[in-house]
C-alpha cells in the first residue's frame, strides 16, 4: 500500500500535497479522538485500568505501523531496517512521545499496573539485547533466528493472554460516571477498530506527503531519512498519546507507550524474524548505539516511573532530553 500511495502522491503539485497534509492531520485527530473515548468507554465496562486498555488493545493498533513496515523489510531482504525500525520505534516512543506528552500535561503513573508492564517492558528490552549477541546464532555476526521469532510470538500470545486474566482480577474504582446510554460491546469495538484504521491510514498518507514536499523544498535525502522516515511509523503512538493528554487520561497514554515497546520487541521483532529462514541480522554498529541506549532509556523511565505518582515537565524534559541526546549521537558516533 505504501508503493501505491507514494506512487499516487509524487506528481501531485505543491498545492495538493499540502491539501493532503491538512486533511491527513485532520483525520489523525478525529481518528485518536476516536480511539481515546471508546478505550476509555472499555476500561469503564469492563472495569478495568486505563493502562491496562492502553497497553493491550490500544497499543496492538497503533503497533500496526511498525509490524507491517518491519516484516515486509523482512520479506524483502532488508532484515537490519525491520530490526532498526522496531528498535528506533521503542526509543522514539519512549523518549520523545513520553517526553513530548509529559510536557504537555500530567501523565498519571498506575503503580499496580506499572509495576506489573513496566517490569515486562523492561525484560523484553534485555531479552532482545541478549538474543541479538553473536554467540547466540553460532556465527561472526549476531542474529536473531527464525525460531526465536517464534519463541518470540510464543511469548506475545502469553503475554496477551496473562493481561487480560489479570485485567478480569482489577477492581477498579470509575473515577467518573459512565453513559447510561453507553453503546454495545459490538459498537464500541466498532468505533475502536475505525480509530484505529483512521490513525494507521492518515499516518502512511502523510509520511509520503511530508517526505515529497520536503524533497521539494530542498532538505537533503539524510535529514529527512533520520527524523520523517524514523518517526513516521511511531505517529499514531504520538497522536494517541497527545490526544489522551488532552483529554485528561494520561494513564492511557502510559498504557498505549509500555505496551508499544513490549509489542516492537515481541510482535515486530518476533514476526520479522518467523517469515525469514535466515532471521534479522544485527549489524556490529547496533551494540554500540542502539540496543545500549534502548536498554538505557527503558531503565530511566521505570525509575522516574516507580519514583513519581505521575509524569510531570520534568520528567518530560528527562525522557525528551535523552531522546535529542541519541539523534546527536546517530550524526557523531557511528
Amino acid at each position: 500500500m505504501e508503493q501505491l500511495i507514494h506512487s499516487f502522491l509524487t506528481p501531485a503539485p505543491i498545492g495538493i500535497l499540502l491539501v493532503i497534509i491538512a486533511i491527513s492531520f485532520a483525520v489523525l485527530s478525529k481518528g485518536a479522538d476516536m480511539l481515546v473515548d471508546e478505550a476509555v468507554s472499555l476500561s469503564l465496562r469492563w472495569n478495568v485500568p486505563k493502562m491496562i486498555i492502553g497497553a493491550t488493545i490500544v497499543s496492538l493498533g497503533t503497533t500496526l505501523p511498525e509490524a507491517t513496515v518491519s516484516v515486509f523489510a523482512a520479506v524483502k531482504g532488508n532484515p537490519g531496517l525491520a530490526l532498526g525500525n522496531a528498535i528506533g520505534s521503542i526509543i522514539v516512543d519512549t523518549g520523545l512521545i513520553l517526553g513530548v506528552a509529559a510536557l504537555i500535561g500530567k501523565l498519571a503513573i498506575d503503580k499496580l499496573t506499572i509495576n506489573r508492564q513496566g517490569r515486562i517492558q523492561v525484560a523484553a528490552g534485555f531479552l532482545l539485547a541478549i538474543v541479538s549477541l553473536p554467540f547466540l546464532s553460532r556465527g561472526p555476526e549476531g542474529r536473531i533466528t527464525q525460531w526465536m521469532g517464534f519463541i518470540l510470538l510464543a511469548l506475545l500470545i502469553v503475554y496477551i493472554i496473562g493481561s487480560i486474566r489479570w485485567a478480569q482480577q482489577c477492581n477498579v474504582d470509575v473515577d467518573f460516571p459512565g453513559d447510561e446510554n453507553q453503546s454495545s460491546l459490538f459498537i464500541q469495538l466498532l468505533k475502536l477498530a475505525i480509530g484505529i484504521a483512521l490513525v494507521v491510514f492518515a499516518s502512511k498518507v502523510l509520511i509520503p506527503s511530508v517526505e515529497i514536499t520536503a524533497v521539494r523544498a530542498g532538505i537533503p535525502q539524510s535529514i529527512i531519512a533520520a527524523t520523517l522516515v524514523a518517526f513516521g511509523t511511531s505517529l499514531p503512538e504520538l497522536i494517541t498519546a497527545v490526544m489522551s493528554v488532552r483529554k485528561g487520561h494520561g494513564e492511557l497514554a502510559v498504557g498505549n507507550i509500555v505496551g508499544a515497546d513490549i509489542l516492537n520487541i515481541l510482535f515486530v521483532i518476533g514476526s520479522s524474524a518467523a517469515v525469514t529462514s535466515g532471521g534479522l541480522i544485527v549489524p556490529t554498529e547496533f551494540y554500540k548505539l542502539q540496543i545500549p541506549f534502548m536498554l538505557i532509556i527503558l531503565l530511566i523511565f521505570r525509575i522516574l516511573a516507580k519514583k513519581n505518582r505521575f509524569l510531570g515537565r520534568r520528567e518530560g524534559g528527562v525522557l525528551l532530553g535523552l531522546y535529542l541526546i541519541y539523534l546527536v549521537l546517530n550524526f557523531t558516533f557511528i
